[in-house]
């Protein structure tokens, strides 16, 4: 079915002037068993798909499952990734599962195996393995002196590529062993190397002399090219901003073209008669993210061009569906959009009924199969496979069967107007048993980046309140505020050279908007959010504060002066947030800050935050404790994570971010407020049967 872009689904837009004449389906106040409605162990317990990869003959899709470790029942630590398999008609097996880490999968050229890395048995290193697709024992194929991270296979199968670091030299490993393994600040990386090896595993991996650390890699299908993504070092800042695209001889691996993409960069990939590279890029240094569809001829002009340039919107994932033609998966508002188009620049939109938000596509030789993964309000990621024609997606995967017995509250887009006249929009999730009428208490969700957006798929985990926040008697909205991604590149520009600027009175502006819709009570408005999240938080609680009964702040900033000298981000930081350096402008940074309003600050605020995070520093979050604390005009409390970083990765620290969230809003929110709630938590009243739960 083919549609005029910019026809959306689940669509509510509601003015002041007219919102409380729109029709709200109301659900009756009726009694709901406990088991039915969402618990923090539920939000613990959730699989999803992380990535989804179809064979080349189109018959099969090899997926990864994130499966999480249940907290008291399992030991501590991040989720697993099993391996499994799933035919065209929705027939899953597993693979590869249990207490393992599976990645970098990809198929044989024959469709015949599963190549995956992990570290299993005695392994020192990750290394590559083949598992038949019949079934069987999967087979070390290659094994390296240091981890591999990622596989590529030549045309034939008979030659892989695949980038791992150069090994530690022996000598120097013994030294570290014996404790001197001193850290000299970002001078001793170790650069990620291109590798070529026979695929049997017979011979020595030898490495391509380039010069920078690689991200990527994939032969050309049509010769001895590989095309490789290169950064000038392997620091995060570099990995973010100055990734290049270089075209490389396999065999002696001279450089044969470098392409001059523009900015940031994601998915790379050859045409199938490997004429051409398509890629997805920044328009320049200064897009915030990537997100245009760009081709470029190889041999040819070095300088990509964009397919679609008036498109506001961004591309997520692409697949080439012959020499000529691309389908494409684009972030369109909250919702996304499938489309087709040429080398050309010939562009159709493609639909079906009630899109999920797709990302992830790959694609069969021919070009006629693609899978996606993909989220919807009632479920987190699955597997989806789409014929070519892109009419038609059908959903192969369940992963979380229990979801079925789960009663969930009503979701939708809301669009509304910011006070300068700024078209916004967001996800909200109304209260379970919501009565139109009624006004509720909001927890007002920011998501970070600030280039990034909440989709109307699925809006439920550890950090993201959603069913579980509607369940508990909430409102929950996730505004998508300027800066965003999902509505092109000049609305994800909007944020620069003024952090907490417009950005943050949009969310203000979304509140009264909600409040003036007869949906939200004015005094029970909560804040929280995570990185750039969770500076709107410390906004929310100190600039903001008379607007705001409660916030809860995760790894978030409250000094800019401070923090644009101590993350690991300097450079993005400079190129697509601030646009200007300390020494430029002083008084901006100073008046950016949340610091900088402390006397407003009147609401209770929880602040948590990895203790080893590299990129908004946890001194962030001493800092604003220790003034708000001697200042003491409201409660705060600080909650640090011992191995976490830039978000929480472990079980235990996943669910007890998740109850302390909750808790800290129902006690300013619904309940009596003063004092801040126990510092302890009796983790057995929200863990239940922990065990049980872990075997559903």
């Amino acid at each position: 079915m083919i549609r005029k872009t910019g026809q959306r689904r689940r669509v509510l837009f509601m003015s002041a002037v007219y919102s409380t004449a729109v029709a709200l389906t109301a659900v009756c106040a009726a009694f709901t068993p406990a088991e039915e409605i969402f618990t923090p162990l539920d939000v613990a317990k959730l699989r999803a798909v992380s990535s989804a990869h179809i064979s080349p003959d189109g018959r099969h899709v090899a997926y990864t499952l994130s499966v999480p470790r249940m907290p008291m029942s399992d030991d501590n630590g991040p989720a697993w990734s099993e391996l499994h398999l799933v035919d065209a008609d929705g027939n899953s097996l597993p693979y590869v599962t249990g207490e393992v880490n599976v990645g970098g999968v990809t198929w044989t050229p024959d469709s015949r195996g599963v190549a995956f890395i992990a570290k299993r048995s005695d392994d020192e290193h990750d290394a590559l393995y083949v598992i038949p697709r019949e079934g069987g024992e999967a087979r070390r194929m290659v094994a390296h002196k240091s981890d591999m991270q990622s596989v590529a296979y030549n045309h034939d199968g008979s030659q892989i590529a695949f980038l791992a670091t150069e090994p530690i030299d022996e000598e120097r490993q013994k030294y570290i062993d014996k404790g001197f393994d001193q850290k000299i600040y970002e001078e001793d990386w170790r650069p990620t190397k291109v590798w070529i090896a026979a695929a049997d595993g017979s011979g020595q991996p030898r490495a391509l002399d380039l010069t920078g650390s690689a991200y990527y890699v994939q032969w050309n299908p049509a010769g001895r090219q590989l095309v490789v993504v290169m950064a000038p070092t392997p620091s995060v800042d570099d990995g973010y901003m100055f990734k290049r695209v270089f075209v490389v001889d396999a065999d002696n691996g001279r450089v044969v073209e470098e392409i001059a993409n523009p900015g940031k960069l994601g998915q790379v990939g050859w045409s199938p008669d490997g004429r051409r590279l398509a890629m997805i890029s920044g328009v320049d240094i200064h897009d915030p993210a990537e997100g245009r569809l760009m081709v470029v001829d190889v041999p040819g002009d070095k300088r990509p061009r964009d397919l679609m340039p008036e498109y506001q919107a961004h591309v997520n994932s692409f697949v080439w569906q012959g020499a000529n033609k691309l389908l494409w998966v684009a972030d369109e508002g909250a919702l996304t959009t499938v489309g087709a188009v040429t080398v050309a620049g010939e562009r159709k939109v493609l639909d079906g009924p009630d899109l999920p938000i797709y990302s992830g596509a790959t694609v069969s030789a021919d070009g006629g199969r693609v899978a996606l993964v993909g989220d919807a309000p009632r479920h987190p990621s699955e597997v989806f496979l789409m014929d070519e024609s892109g009419d038609r997606a059908v959903r192969l995967t369940t992963s979380n069967a229990w979801l079925d017995e789960k009663r969930f509250a009503r979701q939708e887009v809301i669009r509304h107007t910011a006070r300068d006249g700024l078209e916004l929009e967001g996800v909200l999730v109304y209260p379970l048993n919501y009565r139109e009428g009624r006004a509720y208490p909001l927890i007002l969700t920011v998501h970070g980046g600030p280039e990034s957006h909440v989709a109307d798929g699925w809006v439920t985990r550890y950090s993201y309140p959603g069913q579980l926040g509607a369940a508990r008697g909430f409102a929950v909205f996730y505004p998508n505020y300027r800066g965003s991604t999902g509505r092109g590149v000049e609305f994800s520009m909007m944020g620069q050279e003024d952090a907490a600027g417009k950005e943050f009175d949009d969310l203000v502006d979304a509140v009264d908007h909600l409040v003036t819709a007869g949906i939200v009570q004015r005094d029970k408005v909560g804040i929280t959010g995570g990185s750039y999240g969770g500076y709107a938080s410390a906004w929310g609680a100190t600039y903001y504060s008379d607007r705001f009964a409660a916030s809860v702040m995760f790894v978030g900033i409250s000094d800019n002066i401070s923090k644009v000298g101590t993350t690991d981000i300097p450079e993005e930081m400079f190129l697509v947030h601030h646009r200007k350096r300390l020494w430029d402008d002083w008084e901006y940074f100073r008046r950016s800050s949340p610091i900088n309003y402390l006397d407003r600050h009147r609401t209770p605020i929880l602040i948590l935050h990895g203790a080893e995070d590299p990129r908004v520093h946890p001194s962030q979050s001493l800092e604003l404790f220790r003034h708000l604390k001697t200042l003491g005009q409201a409660p705060a409390r600080l909650v640090l994570y011992p191995g976490e970083g830039h978000g929480n990765r472990r079980a235990a620290a996943r669910f007890d971010y998740n109850v302390r969230l909750m808790r800290w809003m129902e006690h300013y929110l619904q309940g009596p407020g003063g004092d801040p709630p126990a510092m302890d938590i009796d983790y057995s009243k929200w863990l239940g049967d922990a065990e049980a739960a872990a075997t559903q």
